[in-house]
């Protein structure tokens, strides 16, 4: 996790799924709990995630709700990773932006 003017970032890389999504929750608690009104996921060099990813978003968003705070996920967002918020009809849930600049200043 890193900070962009002010905003802890969680920067994904590559393909992600169950083996690595512990590192992602741990990091998620740990920016819910910093106190900061939003923190940032950003998605743009995801090439996959899975399920448990998605899960563990989803339950981020659930902390950041519960602490006062906003989670936005950045983009751009690669073709599967879209398709996973499309399919499973999540996309709504969460607070969207189409670059990590934007997501900042959510």
């Amino acid at each position: 996790m890193t900070t962009h003017e002010g905003v802890p970032v969680v920067r994904l890389h590559g393909d992600l799924d169950e083996e690595n999504v512990h590192d992602l929750d741990r990091l998620l608690a740990a920016a819910a709990a910093e106190g900061s009104t939003r923190t940032v996921v950003d998605l743009s060099r995801a090439h996959f995630v899975d399920s448990s990813v998605l899960h563990a978003l989803l339950d981020a968003h659930a902390a950041h709700e519960r602490a006062g705070a906003v989670l936005v996920l950045a983009g751009p967002l690669h073709v599967p990773v879209r398709r996973l918020f499309e399919v499973t009809g999540t996309a709504p849930a969460f607070h969207m932006a189409d670059s990590l600049e934007a997501a900042i200043t959510w």
